[in-house]
């Protein structure tokens, strides 16, 4: 059930319906936790088997490491569950990439992924692999000693509004809500409800519409030239940042109408002026997991300058290859890992000659800082959309100018003004944000009613009528 379905409107509307209807915590919890078993199984029954395992046994673990804290059982848990994670994500890369190894060494070797190794990911496996790991790593460190039940562990792993893509949780932000859930309120709806349906029109009405255009550009790399190369990969950013926030906003809309909190995904990536800024306001969870669980454990920036810069490369790396089982994804991490340690070579030189913030080149540097990292940002989702590196390649160089096709991809005047529209109200998006912040929504509750439904009604015809054909969150193959 896609989160913009109506199957899944009906079923959030019957889970709500049985929730209010419910005394105690202990009974909230078990609907919900109840819902989230039926959402997940929706998808492919199967896979319950794999993440009932994957709970229990890790609660187990989990139960165990606040009595020792032992280094051996977290050693242990660690392997276990990235072996897991590899043994359904990657082991096909794993095959193709030692087959590779051997025909360039000469072996009379096909380089080709089994058949039998194409078996369906595990929906959401990546994120509560991850989610599972950080309460371990936590009370491993001793910053968490929370003793928690077999139902609440069960319900922080898989509370359906963030379990398929997240956001990536702490214990902390998350049990203590589950342990005291509170009945149905009013101003949890209102506000859940605003914030459902903004997700909601940035992944019907302008999300979904945009797939079709770049599925069509990037189908035929060979087609393209400077213009539809770049109309292409910036279609992609739009594409897959409104795909991914719009979700991140629809979860933390469903879940503040049972009155539980999230946290912010996402904050306007596309204004950040140099590569930190970008990664503390994309995808922030998931910064956040790896800064303080991979990042922090190599060492951080403890070491030197050099260990500080091997660190950001490896976190990034190991980040490109979370996404997904190809070296276009390896590749990706590179590119971010890259931009950040120039961006740490150029603060580090300005320190050296002198210039302070505030300073006329400080201001310079800042104000050239926007559209060279909007340019760099979508220059690397090129290897994070093509299938391959050949494709890849194909449309870096048609975006550098350097490609000559023989026939051009067709662009219709509408999809270039989408596009162009798309990254216009993008980028003004955080005024329009700031706008409502400032105004508040209290001032919309006392607009009569008559209009406030006629204003409800225009919204639902404006997604059936211009909403584009239903498609999958990206993040749900991660």
């Amino acid at each position: 059930m896609i989160f913009s379905s109506a199957s899944f409107i009906l079923f959030f509307v019957a889970v709500l319906a049985v929730y209010a209807g419910v005394r105690t915590p202990g009974q909230r919890a078990g609907v919900l936790l109840a819902a989230s078993i039926i959402f997940y199984a929706s998808w492919k029954p199967v896979y319950l088997l794999l993440i009932g395992l994957s709970i229990t046994a890790n609660w187990y673990a989990y139960r165990r490491m606040l009595a020792t804290r032992s280094r051996t059982l977290m050693i242990v848990v660690i392997v276990a569950n990235l072996g897991v994670l590899a043994g359904f994500k990657y082991l096909g890369l794993l095959i193709e990439s030692v087959l590779w190894v051997a025909s360039a060494a000469g072996g009379d070797v096909a380089v080709a992924r089994p058949a039998w190794i194409d078996w369906a990911l595990p929906l959401g496996i990546s994120f509560y692999t991850f989610q599972m790991l950080s309460a371990m790593i936590d009370v491993y460190r001793g910053s968490c000693t929370k003793v928690i039940g077999y139902r609440d562990w069960c319900l922080y792993v898989t509370f359906f509004p963030q379990l398929i893509a997240g956001p990536i949780l702490h214990v902390h932000e998350l049990v203590d809500q589950l342990q005291t859930l509170k009945p149905i309120a009013w101003d949890n709806l209102r506000i859940g409800a605003f914030i459902f349906v903004g997700g909601l029109i940035k992944k019907a009405l302008f999300a979904d519409n945009l797939a079709p255009v770049v599925d069509d550009l990037y189908a035929h790399p060979e087609r393209l030239d400077l213009m539809r190369a770049w109309l292409a990969t910036v279609a992609f950013g739009m594409e897959i940042y409104l795909d991914f926030s719009g979700y991140s906003e629809m979860a933390i809309g469903l879940a503040r109408m049972f009155g539980v909190v999230l946290p912010l995904n996402f904050q306007f990536p596309y204004i950040s002026r140099n590569p930190s800024e970008f990664w503390r306001r994309w995808h922030i969870t998931l910064s956040r997991w790896l800064r303080d669980y991979l990042y922090v454990s190599l060492g951080g920036n403890r070491d030197g300058r050099f260990n500080t810069y091997r660190n950001l490369m490896l976190t990034m790396l190991l980040g490109g290859l979370w996404h997904g089982a190809s070296w276009t994804f390896v590749f990706w991490g590179f590119l971010h890992g890259a931009l950040l340690v120039l961006n740490r070579l150029l603060n580090g030189s300005l320190r050296v000659l002198g210039v302070r913030e505030g300073y006329r080149v400080d201001r310079v540097i800042s104000l050239l800082g926007w559209p060279t990292m909007f340019i760099a940002v979508q220059f690397t989702w090129v290897f994070f959309r093509a299938p391959g590196f050949d494709d890849a390649w194909q449309i870096c160089a048609a975006m550098l100018g350097m490609a000559q096709p023989a026939a051009l991809a067709p662009v219709r005047m509408y999809e270039l003004a989408g596009v162009l529209l798309t990254v216009v109200l993008v980028l003004a998006e955080p005024r329009i944000v700031d706008m409502f912040r400032r105004a508040g929504v209290a001032w919309w509750w006392r607009v009569p009613f008559a209009l406030r439904g006629t204003v409800y009604a225009s919204f639902v015809l404006l997604l059936v009528m211009f909403g584009g054909p239903t498609q999958k969150f990206i993040y749900f193959d991660f």
